[in-house]
């Protein structure tokens, strides 16, 4: 463990690429293979279920600090992160412990999952106790499932593959589904992924490395790519990103996250189950029912993910269909070198000579010039797509977000926005713990008639008297944490820490007098919120100082936003 947290201060404390990359080669030339599977797992972004309940931890670092709950949760606001108030409160330790990081995951902390309170409690107690402030960061954090640190998959890929003396691609190729919770970290796996070509055959579900895609900067705009007929073109969906792969007589289905998530989609399965062996497609699992013209909207979707069972219910509420838009493998050969136009033409090819064809194909959009992109564009939400996605047809399928093997972009959709009255706050994290940097917004229940009757509500807001239902209100609606610089979060924090009107442990109720204008990509109906809409990716785009508070808008402008989605504002 010991040599895992200096690799995370090392990590933690650089900018440099070049020094993080190093730091990583250093520990797995060094460290045991046992230890160096879990520091890979733990790099590249996996997270194992948490073992001990937050609550929990709280409880036992106020028990062994000898302090009152009360003081605790003072010195956790002061601080703003759970692992590093825990290391700062605790006594020096007792022992000295020299396990390594897969002793200390494998023997203590995933067995403590299945203990209950008291025996968490006492066992929390003992490893804590064995380590120095750093090693109890590091172990609070493994526990909660809460573990980041600054660096990328990509970097750690370099890392693996710089050690290995190995080509980056070929850990890329092999690390796909590596930080999968189902399977634990081995020097067996740690092997597989640095094997020298030749030693080592990937699994008969193996997916590629997805390609991703770059934002289109805007501006300039998209004239600046040359001719439109340069670009295959088509309409970027809003939905699960999935490779379907069809090896040895099975079908598995991976996301973007490297999930395999074949059951969640029997649907998907039985659509593939045509597809000829030695084939890899790339697309989106989308919730669309038959006969509807376009998708329905990622909330369903996301709605029916959550389910622990798919019922007959969820899957006639919520049928998926996978839309193929890539050929990455056909006949058991990687055609991810090949230009775009020709694995569109092969995958063209390959779907339509499937019988009843089964799966899907993502349209190509086809416009004279940009000018006629653009004017389509602007239908992007009535038929429930995002934007474009615009493939130059001569890019290969690279791995990550990388332009070395060809471009694509992104061209969303402008978000949808509206003018929301702060309402309450919270202090941020890391950099951020002392400032009030996460906030509550709220609009109008309905258009006040002038700013007297608004003035009026805020008065009884001071008060602190409680909103009548059927009277004029400020009804919450969205919470939001980025889009400002620092010196406008340290310009709202002063505004807050002036205008408190309550506190609710962390968050403080704060006098409505701040009008902010907030981003969004989406709404939908749902009786979960007070509001009976949920919001979307939401972000601050400005401080509006030139608005009202009686000019922001209201739940009905929320209604009006989500009929241009082609939702109806009732569900």
């Amino acid at each position: 463990m010991r040599r895992f947290a200096d690799l995370y201060q090392s990590l933690d404390a650089s900018t440099a690429t070049t020094a993080k990359v190093a730091a990583m080669v250093a520990y797995f030339r060094d460290a045991p293979a046992d230890d160096a599977a879990w520091a890979v797992y733990f790099l590249a972004g996996g997270k194992p279920r948490q073992v001990v309940p937050t609550a929990l931890l709280r409880q036992t670092a106020c028990a062994v600090a000898g302090i009152d709950v009360w003081l605790f949760e003072e010195c956790y606001q002061a601080v703003g992160d759970l692992a590093e108030t825990i290391s700062h409160v605790l006594p020096p330790p007792a022992a000295h412990n020299d396990e390594g990081l897969a002793h200390w995951v494998e023997q203590r902390l995933l067995p403590m999952k299945g203990l209950g309170p008291a025996e968490q409690a006492q066992h929390l107690r003992e490893a804590l106790d064995m380590l120095d402030a750093q090693g109890r960061f590091l172990l609070v954090k493994l526990i909660g499932g809460g573990f980041r640190v600054g660096v990328s998959k990509l970097l750690v890929q370099r890392s693996l593959a710089q050690w290995a003396d190995i080509d980056p691609k070929t850990v890329a190729q092999r690390m796909m589904g590596y930080t999968d919770a189902r399977h634990t970290p081995s020097p067996q796996r740690l092997q597989a992924l640095v094997a020298r070509e030749g030693e080592h055959t990937l699994d008969a579900g193996h997916p590629y490395p997805f390609f991703l895609a770059h934002a289109l900067p805007q501006p300039p705009g998209v004239e600046s790519l040359g001719a439109v007929s340069d670009w295959l073109v088509e309409w970027k969906y809003d939905g699960i990103r999935a490779q379907v792969v069809r090896r040895a007589g099975q079908a598995w289905i991976w996301s973007r996250g490297e999930e395999l998530v074949t059951e969640r989609f029997p649907e998907v399965v039985a659509q593939v189950q045509a597809l000829p062996e030695g084939t890899v497609l790339d697309g989106e699992v989308l919730v669309w029912p038959a006969g509807q013209p376009s998708p329905s909207s990622f909330h369903l979707l996301q709605q029916r993910i959550a389910r622990k069972q798919l019922s007959k219910k969820v899957l006639a509420q919520a049928p998926v269909r996978f839309v193929a838009y890539d050929l990455l493998e056909q006949d058991g050969v990687d055609l991810r070198s090949q230009p775009q136009q020709l694995r569109r033409e092969r995958l063209q090819a390959l779907l339509g000579a499937l019988p009843g064809r089964p799966v899907d194909l993502s349209p190509e959009v086809q416009a004279a010039d940009w000018a006629a992109c653009a004017a389509l564009r602007q239908t992007a939400r009535e038929r429930g797509v995002e934007g474009f996605m615009l493939k130059h047809r001569a890019a290969r399928y690279g791995s990550g977000r990388t332009k070395s093997d060809g471009t694509w972009w992104k061209w969303k959709v402008d978000p949808l926005t509206v003018d929301a009255v702060l309402i309450y706050a919270q202090a941020g994290h890391g950099r951020r713990a002392s400032v009030y940097t996460d906030y509550t917004f709220a609009v109008w229940s309905r258009a006040p008639k002038d700013a007297a009757e608004a003035a009026a509500v805020l008065e009884a807001i001071g008060r602190r008297e409680p909103a009548r239902p059927e009277a004029l209100q400020l009804v919450a609606f969205a919470k939001a944490y980025s889009g400002l610089s620092d010196a406008e979060f340290a310009r709202v924090d002063k505004v807050i820490r002036a205008n408190t009107l309550e506190k609710f442990g962390p968050v403080r109720s704060v006098a409505p007098s701040l009008v902010f204008e907030l981003a969004f990509e989406g709404l939908n109906a749902s009786p979960r919120h007070k509001s009976g809409i949920a919001v979307r990716f939401p972000r601050m785009l400005r401080i509006r100082d030139d608005k009202p508070l009686h000019d922001a808008d209201t739940l009905q402008t929320l209604r009006s936003l989500m009929a241009t989605q082609g939702q109806a504002p009732g569900g």
